[in-house]
């Protein structure tokens, strides 16, 4: 057996592969095949950037999140990014910076993350999609680093492109 479908849904693929390894374990491994996503950090100034408080049904909270959205067919990363942060901060921006990309969970998921910087903020109408519950929030390094310790600021992917562009 290659890989087994057992589910496809509008966003993911959940199927179950046999692999052997280069140590010769044949293995059974689950498997979410993700189209992808950009995430990013919209900065207003050097000392300021916007977060968002998001509802996440899936496990019914809400978290403090950076700007972030799954690729549509066909779109490349920078321009889901583009689209995204209008969508969900209500401000576009002059220029994009790419900080690379992260595997969120390679255990079990294809899903790959592209991180960039967004500066030269400027007002636009925000367009979020039916289903996202957002409210934006500008805060600073401290303020961060404070939600962090608290313990209120989980959202690994949030973390690890606050990390990679220093503000942790």
């Amino acid at each position: 057996m290659k890989e087994k479908i057992l589910f496809k849904g509008k966003l993911i693929k959940l199927s179950v592969k046999r692999e052997r390894l280069p140590n010769g374990y044949m293995g059974y491994f689950e498997m979410i095949t993700h189209p992808g996503a950009a995430l990013v950090i919209p900065f207003i100034s050097k000392d300021k950037i916007i977060i968002l408080r998001q509802l996440r049904p899936v496990i019914g909270k809400y978290l403090y999140e950076l700007p972030a959205g799954t690729l549509d067919k066909g779109e490349t990363p920078l321009s889901c990014a583009k689209r995204e942060i209008v969508e969900e901060t209500g401000y576009s921006a002059k220029k994009f910076t790419p900080l690379g990309p992260i595997y969120p969970v390679p255990g079990y998921s294809t899903e790959k993350i592209y991180i960039y910087k967004a500066e030269g903020l400027k007002k636009k109408e925000r367009t979020p999609e039916k289903d996202e519950v957002i409210e934006t929030k500008i805060v600073t390094r401290p303020e961060i680093k404070r939600l962090l310790k608290q313990g209120r600021m989980t959202d690994a992917k949030t973390i690890a492109a606050l990390a990679i562009a220093g503000w942790l």
